[in-house]
């Protein structure tokens, strides 16, 4: 009989949850949801690695285990920090993380031009959420922010190096998941970029992937550049029998009627892909007769864009019916007996041309 794992009690912000031993504080606050989930824009769960650059997601440690219960000195990053056995963490309830977060906002915001207002991350920017919960009203920052000259990665992808945080997402990705790596970190400090040798280079089978995971507006799908806002569309959930045995064929169909603008993979309540798609799902197929589409998908309520996207909605009855137990309310006045415009005997569409008056006067 094989011997039970002993599991680490933590207590997270006064919540306390039982986890592996291995567990970074990160993971062990999300096995608790909700609010307590310190942000993480460089850490992905799919990746080997990641984390640890952004320090989004800073905690304090005020115990640092049953056996040696000081609290560290210094605030930890989550996303690399283990859990010990007794562990209490603070999270929200702590002034001097929230301090700290803010800070690291700043930070990243410093040299982050505001494109808003034509980024196609707009509305699913993991930025645009951290800095509107923990950003300062104004920078000041004085002086010039940096720029970086346009690099042509390929016919696919996008890339805007003056909104990247540098959060190796994209590197990450490009090596564990695609055949071949072909751009990476060039440069040192302020220099510092995402950037290829060769131009036009990125054309794997899975590099479309970046676009996911990146959580700005840096990296991003040309085909859908500049062609619409993400709250205007539709996300449905479909599928398709892909022919690359890699690709999982699962997709998220962002439509606006029957024309679908873009393809992504699935994503989970954290921003992270569920199952990698190839290119050929993704920039190849914008045909709704391409997919078998299975219905809505679920969309956070806090989203801004949930705000056009209706699921499980019923037509609201007509109370005025009601009112008056089931019979019709009077005309007041029929239009059709005192006019003679859009007499319910002409059929407009048999009108050659543009409606005119004439057409309703003849007898």
């Amino acid at each position: 009989m094989a011997e039970e794992k002993k599991l680490f009690k933590v207590k997270i912000d006064n919540i306390s949850v039982e986890v592996e031993p291995g567990t970074t504080i990160l993971n062990a606050a999300r096995q608790i949801g909700g609010d307590i989930v310190p942000p993480a824009m460089c850490y992905y769960s799919k990746l080997k690695g990641s984390g640890g650059k952004c320090r989004t997601c800073l905690v304090k440690v005020t115990k640092g285990s049953e056996a040696d219960p000081r609290p560290m000195p210094k605030l930890v990053a989550s996303c690399r920090t283990t859990v010990m056995d007794g562990m209490e963490v603070a999270n929200i309830t702590s002034p001097e993380v929230q301090e700290a977060r803010k800070g690291v906002v700043e930070f990243l915001l410093l040299n982050h031009p505001l494109d808003c207002p034509v980024c196609d991350q707009a509305g699913e920017c993991h930025l645009q959420d951290l800095g509107y919960e923990h950003g300062a009203d104004g920078t000041r920052y004085e002086f010039k922010r940096r720029t970086f000259e346009k690099i042509d990665i390929g016919d696919k992808i996008q890339l805007h190096m003056t909104r990247c945080i540098l959060c190796y997402r994209c590197v990450f990705t490009a090596d564990q998941l695609t055949e071949k790596r072909e751009h990476g970190i060039l440069g040192r400090g302020e220099a510092a970029e995402i950037s290829t040798y060769i131009h036009k280079a990125l054309d794997n089978e899975f590099i479309g992937n970046v676009i996911d995971v990146c959580p700005v507006g840096a990296l991003t799908d040309k085909t859908f550049r500049f062609k619409n806002r993400v709250w205007f569309l539709k996300p449905v959930d479909a599928h398709r029998n892909c022919e690359n045995p890699k690709c999982c064929g699962k997709t998220v169909l962002w439509m606006r009627g029957d024309e679908v603008f873009r393809v992504t993979a699935r994503k989970d309540k954290y921003g992270e892909v569920e199952d990698w798609i190839c290119n050929t799902c993704r920039f190849d197929k914008k045909e709704a007769k391409d997919w078998v589409i299975e219905g809505p998908r679920a969309v956070e309520r806090h989203s801004v864009i949930s705000q056009g996207h209706y699921v499980g909605v019923t037509k609201p009855k007509d109370t005025l019916t009601e009112v008056l137990d089931g019979r019709k309310p009077k005309l007041l006045m029929d239009i059709h007996n005192v006019s003679e415009v859009n007499r319910p005997g002409i059929d407009l569409s048999a009108i050659q041309g543009p409606a005119h008056s004439d057409d309703f006067n003849k007898k």
